[in-house]
């Protein structure tokens, strides 16, 4: 297939382009700047200038494809307007790309969040559909939820549109700014590596590379109007994260007590997230897809050291 990508250049993206290629594909990213484009072409992807903000551009790029691959967001809006702009801003580029593909059975695969069914006291599957947003969820990640049943609404338009919901940890060795960087760099600003409370909360993690084949494997074969997990390790307790780092960077691992006060006092803005479990299921997206992780687990990742380079 001839594919178009935007948001290449970025952790995810990066890795989906050497995936189709190698597979392959033919791949067009969408670059905005010179950098990007320099970056594009290292990769090995034709370069289309343009941005987010031109949607008939974007209109034009999927039309002349045979199947659109979409992870990139207006990053640029949270500064002014939260994750609530970014996410309404992405809607209508979802509602562009499905005036170009509908009716054509072409695949559009978008990214989406392992948390968007919300903590269901089970691992979630990809059968749960993602929960909806509204006023009251205003500055949560629940607002880009919109953009996940969009993007599986247009497959009532002939569009073979998907989600890929990633895991809240991607890894890899160009992760340069992922929530695992944020961790890294809040225990050495403290000199301890926190947990909240007794650190049982369940996180979930994948490799890039793995999560790159998802994405592939949906725009080879994907179903139209469903999810899909790039959850490679579905539970692992925050503790043994946090632990992994500790052993690493020589520092003490500490209980943080989950209370108004000290949770947000180690972990700032992050504090709503890491409290939170996020046990999630692959099984649908390996039996239909026939996906399975090769790349290192989260916890062998930390042991290669590239997370910790010397001095």
């Amino acid at each position: 297939m001839h594919v178009f990508v935007t948001g290449g250049t970025g952790h995810t993206g990066s890795h989906i382009i050497p995936e189709l290629i190698a597979a392959g594909h033919e791949v067009t990213g969408l670059a905005r700047s010179d950098t990007a484009a320099t970056a594009l072409s290292a990769l090995g992807a034709t370069v289309r200038r343009g941005d987010l903000e031109d949607l008939d551009g974007l209109k034009e790029a999927a039309a002349d494809s045979d199947g659109v691959v979409h992870v990139a967001h207006r990053q640029a809006l949270l500064a002014s307007g939260g994750i609530d702009a970014v996410a309404a801003a992405e809607v209508p580029i979802m509602l562009a790309y499905g005036e170009a593909l509908a009716g054509t059975g072409k695949p559009l695969v978008a990214a989406g969040s392992i948390g968007s069914p919300g903590n269901l006291g089970r691992p979630a599957t990809e059968a749960d559909p993602a929960l909806p947003g509204g006023s009251e969820h205003t500055g949560t990640l629940r607002v880009r939820n919109i953009v996940e049943t969009t993007v599986i609404g247009l497959a009532e338009q002939g569009v073979r549109s998907s989600i890929v919901r990633i895991a809240n940890i991607a890894h890899s060795t160009t992760d340069q700014a992922g929530f695992l960087q944020q961790l890294i760099a809040l225990a050495k600003e403290k000199g301890v590596v926190g947990y909240p409370g007794d650190g049982a909360n369940l996180w979930n993690a994948v490799h890039a590379r793995d999560a790159a084949s998802v994405f592939r494997l949906a725009l080879e074969k994907g179903t139209a109007g469903s999810y899909w997990h790039a959850v490679a390790d579905g539970a692992i307790p925050l503790r043994d994260i946090a632990e992994a780092i500790g052993s690493r960077l020589g520092l003490p691992v500490v209980s943080i007590p989950a209370d108004v006060l000290m949770v947000p006092g180690y972990f700032g803005f992050l504090a709503n997230i890491v409290t939170q479990t996020y046990p999630a299921s692959n099984l649908i997206t390996r039996q239909a897809l026939g996906w399975e992780p090769a790349q290192p687990g989260l916890l062998a990742d930390l042991d290669n050291g590239h997370y910790f380079p010397a001095g």
